[in-house]
């Protein structure tokens, strides 16, 4: 009979949280590559090299792959046998393991859980609680899958309860183009089938925890019938277009993961969640001889290339008008240098409360462009931590005040605008430019400086100014109102790679 003890337990999930934030598995790496191999797309493949450059740099220097380090979700398979050398619950010990690994001082994780959702939504600054699940199984052993995912992919989630006789894929296809570009594709997408809401739902995320093996299911061939709908569902999806950031390709998903459980005789409960470019997860089990050991990859499994940004065209931010902006067009590829705010939810949040309240902004925003990010922490010489994108949407309904009533140029951020935000962009010859997603420690590679100029108690939240230098980004919606993540999957659909 085995006995773990709490210290191996809680180093083990610690080690396993700071392993994934920087250490891509193996197994989506090559599947990137394969898809990036055979990329037809320039943009799409332009992003693709984006975050296979930016995996390999996190490997080499263990910073996080993306600025969200994501919520942490732990599913354990406890033996019935096993002994426990503890005086912390089970959950206390996975929460002090997620503690240590977001605070580590060498690597540093962003901490993006808030308390009272409902409320006042406070960070509690340690990424703290995580969302545990599990189960009692034979043996005397402990099997821990650890994954951390961002809210980018998270807030895609999708639940349906179809009749039985409707078709599983068409309602598939039917959703996976309204969850846009923001859960940061090509990634996985995880589905479960039957059992009961909650039970369809826990199935699709446990089923993001499976090795990507779809590159080889399709050389064998299916073997049963969810192995022909995953094969169905991969072919489909990524014939629609949407490709990599939503910019239109030949991949949008590298694999598809279903897990299907006996339901009731009226339901078909189908539930969707993906994964996104992050992809992070790992897997170990403990016998009570000490914390799992967790080889690092070689890192001959990256491709070795360096990424180069494409002929853009070179922008200095403190000098730019808005005749300048007017001749952008959608996808033309940019550097950009100069000064460059920054702000998401929670700031737009507070700014909006102040211009309707008639109160002057601690910033002025006047001919500027703000980024959509909440960044890492920096550590060592760095000038700021990884610092990719949120996604762009949830700032929609702020984006006609801000340029109405701020002056403000252009925006920066990941993933498509929404009907109303791009009428704004045009109505305000404005712009919208988007940064790689998943791409966090090479966009922050071109960031020399940064400091805190408004509400710093909002912690990632808070409003910063960056200095950058040949930052690159796409332009995505121009001031006449086109939008690149509407021509380029329209040109694509239907292409096969």
């Amino acid at each position: 009979m085995a006995t773990l003890r709490q210290e191996d337990f809680i180093q083990s999930i610690a080690n396993a949280l700071q392993h994934i934030s920087c250490f891509h598995p193996v197994d989506y790496i090559e599947a990137l590559q394969a898809a990036w191999e055979k990329e037809a797309s320039p943009a799409a493949k332009d992003a693709m090299a984006q975050i296979l450059v930016n995996s390999r740099m996190c490997a080499t220097h263990h910073r996080p792959i993306c600025q969200d380090t994501g919520l942490v979700t732990v599913f354990l398979n406890v033996g019935m046998h096993l002994r426990w050398e503890a005086s912390m619950s089970v959950e206390e010990m996975v929460n002090e393991g997620v503690r240590r690994a977001y605070l580590l001082p060498d690597n540093k994780l962003r901490a993006s859980v808030v308390r009272e959702p409902f409320g006042k939504r406070q960070n509690t600054r340690d990424n703290t609680p995580a969302v545990v699940h599990m189960r009692l199984v034979p043996g005397d052993t402990l099997e821990v899958h650890v994954a951390a995912k961002g809210g980018g992919s998270e807030n895609k989630a999708k639940f349906a309860m179809l009749n039985p006789s409707d078709s599983i894929v068409d309602w598939v296809l039917k959703t996976v183009p309204t969850m846009g570009a923001g859960w940061c594709p090509p990634g996985i997408l995880g589905i479960g089938i039957g059992g009961t809401p909650e039970k369809a739902m826990l199935m699709a995320k446990e089923s993001l925890v499976e090795p990507v093996d779809m590159l080889q299911l399709q050389k064998r061939g299916p073997q049963n019938p969810i192995e022909a709908l995953r094969l169905e569902l991969y072919e489909k999806i990524n014939a629609l277009g949407i490709g990599a950031q939503g910019l239109g390709g030949l991949t949008t998903v590298v694999d598809v993961k279903i897990h299907e459980y006996p339901t009731h005789a009226a339901s078909l409960p189908v539930a969707l969640i993906p994964n996104c470019a992050a992809c992070r997860h790992l897997h170990f089990s403990l016998d009570g001889t000490g914390p799992a050991q967790l080889p690092k990859p070689p890192l001959d499994a990256w491709p070795s290339f360096e990424y180069r940004p494409s002929q853009g065209l070179r922008v200095h931010l403190d000098t730019l008008t808005r005749e300048q902006v007017a001749a952008w067009k959608p996808g033309d590829v940019l550097l950009l240098s100069g000064k460059l705010l920054t702000g998401r939810d929670a700031a737009h949040q507070r700014l909006m409360q102040m211009l309707n309240a008639g109160q002057p902004l601690p910033v002025d925003f006047n001919n500027r462009f703000i980024y959509y990010v909440g960044p890492v922490d920096a550590v060592r010489d760095e000038a700021v931590g990884p610092a990719g994108p949120t996604t762009s949407t949830r700032m929609d309904k702020y984006t006609r005040q801000m340029l109405a009533q701020t002056g403000l140029l252009g925006m920066v951020g990941k993933a498509e605008r929404g009907p109303a935000a791009i009428e704004a962009i045009r109505e305000f010859k404005s712009v919208y430019l988007i940064a790689v997603g998943g791409a966090a420690y090479l966009v922050s590679k071109a960031i020399v400086a940064a400091r805190v100029v408004a509400f710093e108690d909002l912690g990632m939240e808070a409003i910063y100014e960056f200095e950058v230098k040949d930052m690159p980004v796409t332009v995505a919606v121009d001031s006449q109102g086109s939008s690149v993540h509407i021509s380029g999957p329209e040109k694509w659909k239907g292409a096969k790679g």
